[in-house]
C-alpha cells in the first residue's frame, strides 16, 4: 500500500501541476463550456477567484511532488477537488470521469498519511494543561 500511495501522490501532483499551470499559461486548449458552466466560469474569471484556485493547485502539486508537507497539500487540494467534482456533476458532465479519478488518487494519497488525519475524527478535544 505504501507504493500505491506514493504513485497516487505523484500522479495527483502531476495532474494538479499541469492543470494549475495551464490556468495561467493556457498551453492545453480546452473547448469552452456552455450554459450554466459558462456563466460559472465567467464569474470565477471576472472575480479573479480562478487565480487563487490555480495558485492553490500549483502549491499543492509542488508539495506533493516534493513529498514535503503532504497533509497540508491534501488539505489545500481537498476543497478544490470537491468543487471540481460538483462542477462536473452538475454543470459539465463530460469531465466527471477525470474528476472521479482525481478523487480516488486523493483518497489513496490520504490513506498513505492517514495517521495525521486521526485527530479530525475525534468527537471531543482534550484541553491542554
Amino acid at each position: 500500500m505504501k507504493i500505491t500511495a506514493a504513485i497516487a501522490r505523484i500522479l495527483l501532483g502531476v495532474i494538479f501541476l499541469v492543470f494549475g499551470l495551464n490556468g495561467f499559461l493556457h498551453f492545453i486548449k480546452m473547448p469552452p463550456p456552455t450554459g450554466v458552466a459558462l456563466q460559472f466560469m465567467g464569474a470565477l474569471i471576472a472575480s479573479h477567484e480562478i487565480a487563487v484556485i490555480m495558485v492553490l493547485q500549483v502549491i499543492g502539486a509542488v508539495l506533493l511532488l516534493s513529498n514535503r508537507f503532504v497533509p497540508l497539500a491534501l488539505l489545500l487540494l481537498g476543497p478544490v477537488i470537491v468543487n471540481i467534482v460538483l462542477f462536473h456533476a452538475f454543470m459539465a458532465p463530460n469531465g466527471l470521469p477525470m474528476a472521479l479519478i482525481v478523487s480516488v488518487l486523493w483518497i489513496l494519497t490520504a490513506y498513505g498519511v492517514r495517521g495525521v488525519f486521526v485527530g479530525f475524527s475525534r468527537s471531543r478535544v482534550e484541553r491542554a494543561a
